[in-house]
């Protein structure tokens, strides 16, 4: 195994960071067993930040288990080949847990993106800790290493890496260039900066290969996606001279199509390609119905996390998320209200 050699740039770069990592580092020598987990609707940040994490522990002698409350979506399984990520309640007990020293959340700290885990991370009684780059979030109980202004968590895990004097397998930079790329929009982001390429380009250095991760991710359609890709496109709506642009799907979507809820991610992100757009809102019904969850993206002065903040949910600046109750018509009008709410007082 070869040590990534730390270059002086991300030297700089962990000098002016806001996380303490000899603390987080006195923490793991500390303990033994770490139960590791992320959000719902989980992402490749969450989930490559979460198996980097894991195997970053088990090369200083750990023990990491990875617990989450759903089933790993299809079309991110190829990042979890050995399945590693085991669900609560089906493969973990309540009796399990209570075996593990430390439990560490990733990429949240929000009640609401942990609900299918809160009772567990209510309950437990050993430390807590969050990994985490949001600017929103609640008080779980946990010690926080977290840095809004960095582009992904899979960024703060390198750096614990880095910290910890751990090597980078080619699984484990594979899992972080994939949290990296897609957390940028694959480098597109206004969140990219010269770092995120010196940091890609680390991870290149130990394994990771740029078009195998991208044909993965984006090259790997299903004929449903697309018909339900088709159907959201269609009914595309714009307000405010066209600066605002929002969708929605619903149940009968995903019925209709054979698509999954997870085929919706990214679809936000498409409308955005419309010329002269600077706001965007796509509100996805969840399969148990009377729920909508809300995604906001901004490419103006509306800052998305406060928008998404009166709705109980949160995020960044430039993109974040809500879950709201109700029927279509009530949380459209709702959610589009304080859009354009923001979207003209900070024109």
């Amino acid at each position: 195994m070869q040590t990534v050699k730390q270059s002086s740039s991300s030297a700089r770069h962990e000098a002016r960071s806001p996380v303490d990592w000899d603390r987080f580092g006195r923490i793991v020598q500390q303990y033994t067993r770490f139960l590791l987990t992320t959000h719902v609707r989980p992402d490749c940040d969450a989930l490559g930040s979460t198996l980097a994490m894991a195997s970053i522990l088990e090369s200083l002698g750990k023990e990491a288990t990875i617990v989450v409350g759903y089933d790993m979506p299809p079309n991110l399984r190829w990042l979890d080949p050995l399945g590693r990520i085991l669900r609560m309640d089906r493969d973990v007990t309540q009796a399990d847990i209570d075996r593990f020293d430390v439990l560490m959340v990733l990429d949240t700290s929000a009640w609401a993106q942990l609900n299918h885990m809160e009772s567990v991370i209510r309950s437990f009684a050993g430390p807590k800790l969050v990994v985490d780059h949001h600017v929103s979030g609640d008080d779980i109980g946990a010690e926080t290493f977290c840095d809004s202004t960095v582009e992904a968590t899979g960024r703060l895990v390198a750096e614990a890496a880095e910290r910890l004097g751990v090597a980078l397998t080619t699984d484990t930079a594979t899992a972080l260039f994939a949290a990296v790329a897609t957390d940028t929009g694959w480098f597109r982001f206004g969140s990219t900066t010269s770092e995120t390429y010196r940091l890609a380009a680390r991870l290149v250095d130990a394994g990771a290969r740029p078009h195998a991760i991208y044909a993965d991710l984006y090259e790997n359609e299903t004929l449903a996606r697309l018909r339900l890709l088709g159907r959201v496109m269609a009914r595309i709506e714009t307000d405010l001279d066209g600066r605002l642009i929002y969708t929605w799907i619903d149940r009968a979507d995903f019925e209709a199509t054979g698509a999954l809820p997870t085929d919706s991610e990214d679809m936000i992100n498409m409308t955005l390609t419309v010329d002269g757009t600077e706001g965007a809102v796509i509100l996805v019904e969840q399969p148990a119905g009377g729920a909508f969850k809300v995604s906001f993206r901004s490419r103006c002065a509306m800052d998305c996390s406060k928008v998404a903040g009166q709705f109980g949910g949160g995020g960044h600046k430039a993109a974040a998320g809500a879950m709201l109750q109700g029927d279509l018509d009530t949380v459209r009008r709702r959610v589009l209200d304080a859009v354009r709410e923001a979207m003209i007082s900070r024109q």
